[in-house]
Parts: structure tokens; sequence; C-alpha cells
């Protein structure tokens, strides 16, 4: 469903890629108009300026609120303002309900003498049975079809309504069990980066948002589409044409250069920034990376940072479209056309970075140089140095110090020793006064 904006700032205009011309809402047609200075604003807040733009309507979407988040600088006033966004992804748990609501609500239309068929989701609504299967065979070539079998056995009516829900509402899919969890399929199929919409006899094209019901719906925000995740009613809501209201973010910038050291991993990076981010406090906050150091990393490597934002508390993990967002595009079989729209769109409406863009304005900034992650095991504890807590030198029978020391333990032993069992022998035996971790004192 396309909306019909007030226009109130004269930004509909046209794009023209390639045979194709699209519709769209010109962001510096803004500047010219003295409401916005978008080399300040960050990525993300000029995506919503064009959700904004674009949804202006008079009763949801106001020119007082372009002409605030059009002018928004840090320490600005609080100013609420409603996003909505382009599309809704579902997994099972919280998909299955909301289709029964609409199944409901038809049921409902048809008993007062309505049309039944009027009722469907005004945008794209995309449901992935993801974490159903399971492993009843395993150890054979012929395992993972097995188990498919099996899962559409025990499950046949809810597919038979799934199948059902597809083919009677427009803007509704299903992605089958057995082909991925929802973000990575939304990651690699799902996301647009720009929608291409039919309005009319015509096009309309504009930046790709979404709310997902998980919270690691963030992960998309590596191929810079603005989104993050909702709860089932919240997202019910959005796929019939609720906005959502929120208060203009706070953006704090996160600037990355230089390069990983070889051996340093994503793992070992997001242990970094996410250490990084609680300390700084950005619950609530916009997260946007920029710095030379994004070339450097790969979609699937900005992906594992933009999936932790729940766990540093960030209500987005963005990262601009840029030359990485294109190959990986590329990459995932996306058409040459679709790649081509995003590229020549994003460079349209000052939505491509590369290390030569400027950095824009934020709330608030921290730095990480590349070269300084180090590597990690897995379950390390968030600290910048080779260091843990290990309880003091205690009788096996003894209960660990309340207050423990801060040791270091060789490189060699990090495989042996993890923070969550007690030292291995050698940790013990190449660190003086290391002793194994408590255990309560056997009954003799």
């Amino acid at each position: 469903m396309a909306i019909n904006a007030g226009n109130s700032f004269r930004t509909r205009d046209k794009l023209n890629v390639g045979a194709q011309s699209f519709e769209i809402h010109r962001l510096e047609f803004l500047e010219k108009h003295g409401v916005a200075d978008l080399a300040k604003l960050p990525f993300s807040l000029r995506i919503l300026l064009e959700n904004l733009v674009r949804c202006e309507d008079g009763r949801f979407v106001h020119t007082e609120d372009i002409q605030a988040l059009g002018r928004w600088r840090p320490g600005a006033p609080e100013k609420e303002i409603a996003f909505m966004p382009a599309r809704v992804l579902l997994q099972d748990f919280t998909g299955v309900p909301a289709i029964v609501d609409l199944a409901t609500m038809r049921e409902a239309v048809r008993r007062m003498g309505g049309d039944p068929k009027r009722i469907n989701p005004l945008f794209p609504a995309e449901l992935v049975i993801d974490h159903s299967v399971q492993v009843d065979n395993f150890g054979n070539v012929n395992a993972f079809g097995l188990n498919a079998e099996l899962e559409f056995q025990r499950n046949v009516e809810r597919y038979a309504f799934l199948r059902w829900g597809q083919t009677a509402f427009q803007n509704f899919k299903v992605v089958p069990p057995d082909t991925g969890i929802c973000h990575q399929v939304n990651l690699e199929y799902l996301a647009r980066v720009v929608c291409a919409v039919p309005y009319g006899n015509r096009f309309e094209a504009y930046p790709d948002s979404v709310v997902g019901t998980d919270s690691h719906t963030t992960m998309v925000n590596s191929l810079g589409v603005f989104g993050w995740g909702v709860g089932g009613i919240e997202a019910e809501a959005a796929m019939l044409g609720q906005p959502s209201s929120m208060l203009i973010p706070e953006v704090i910038g996160f600037r990355l250069h230089g390069r990983l050291s070889e051996g340093a991993t994503a793992t070992d990076l997001v242990l970094t920034v996410t250490e990084m981010l609680r300390k700084k406090g950005v619950v609530g906050k916009f997260v946007e990376f920029y710095g030379s150091g994004l070339s450097t990393l790969s979609v699937p490597d900005r992906a594992t940072i933009a999936n932790m934002a729940p766990e540093y508390g960030a209500t987005m993990g963005f990262f601009p479209v840029d030359a990485e967002t294109l190959a990986y595009l590329q990459f995932t079989s996306r058409s040459a056309e679709q790649i081509a729209l995003v590229e020549a769109y994003c460079k349209e409406q000052m939505l491509f970075r590369n290390d030569q863009t400027p950095a824009p304005l934020f709330n608030d900034t921290l730095e990480l140089d590349l070269a300084t992650v180090e590597r990690r095991p897995s379950g390390w504890p968030f600290e910048t140095t080779a260091t843990r807590l290990i309880f003091p030198a205690a009788p096996w029978s003894s209960p660990p110090s309340p207050v423990a020391p801060t040791l270091r333990i060789p490189r060699s032993c990090w495989a042996r020793a993890c923070w969550r069992k007690r030292p291995s022998n050698a940790a013990c035996a190449s660190s003086p006064g290391l002793r194994p971790a408590w255990r309560p004192a056997r009954k003799s």
C-alpha cells in the first residue's frame, strides 16, 4: 500500500533507473525550503525523515513533525512522531496468532453482511516458520529431509491454516519450515533495502523499514534497513496501518577505523563493541556506526554487531548503505534491477556512505581502532584485557572470598580455562598462586 502524502514541501519527484521510472520524495527539496540540513543528520534520522515526508497525512504526521526532525540537533527538545514501517516480519510464535486475529475479523465482517475480503494486511507481512523442526534423525544423508517431513506430519493442521492464509490474504507470505531462522531469511532474501511498490500505473520507491516480532530483528540494520523488534500487538497494529508513536531518538555515533588484526573475528569485535556500549549506556537510543573502518567489515560481520543491539540495549545498531551492501545483495542473488535501484536511490537521497563522507552530528560518540580488538575465547567476560575474575586460593572445603582479584591467564591456557569452569592444571601450574575454583567439599 502506497502512502497518499500531503506533500506540503513539494518533495514529490521522479527518479529514473534504467528504463524504469520511480516516484520518490526528494530530501534535498527540504533543504531548499530551509527545513533540513541533511549532511548534519545521522543516516538513520534521514531515513526517518523520509518516512515522515512520505506519510504526511495531517492525522498521524503533521508539517511540524517534519520540521522538528529536519532541524534536529543534539540536545533538541523532545518531540513525539509517528513511524510507519514498510513491512512487518513475523515468526511463528507471534505470527500465527496475528493471522488468527485477521481470520476472526473476516468472520465478524461476514456476519455483519460486509465483504470479508476487505480485511487484509495493508503492508507486506512475511511470516517465517523457524525453530520448529525437531531432530529425530541424524548421522545420515537423509536426516534433514526426514526431519522436515515429520514436522509437516505433526503440525499438518497448523500448516494447512497458514497455507490458507497465504492464498486468502493479500500482502501476506509464509516462508516454510526447514528454511532458516527469520533473521537469516530476512537478511538473505526478504530485505529490499529500497522498496519499489506499485502505485496505480507507476512505482513508488522508498527506504526499506521493518518491525519484527523478535528482539533480534535489528540484525537487518547491517544492510541499512531501518527497524527493530516489537511485540505481537504492535506488529499486528502495523499490519493494519497503525503507525508506531515514538520520541525523536538520541543517536550515538560509533566511529570505527583501522582493520581487524589477523586472527580476530566478528565475535571478538562484537564482544568489544557490546562492552563499550554497555558502559556508555545506550538503552532506548539509536547507535549508528560510521568511519573508514566500515569498509573493512563485511555485511555478515556487521550483522553480528547489529544482531547484538538487544544485548547492549540500543533500539538499533545501524550501518548505512555502502559498497559492501551492494556486494552482499549481489552475493545473495538479488536482481540486477534491484541492486541498481538501491544504488541510484541511496546516492540520490544522500543515504549512501563512503570513506570520504563527512561525519554527521550525534548526541554522543565513541571510537574504536579495530586493530586493538583482541581475540577472546567463547564466553569470555566483557573485559578489554586478557584478565578474568579468579577466586583466591582457598581450601577445597571453603567457599570463595566475596572479593576476587583479577589475574592474567597465559594465552596458551585460554583454550583450557573457561571462566565458568575451574582452571585447568596447566593454568594453575603456569600461574603462581592460582588455584582451582572452589567447589563444595565432598562428604566423607
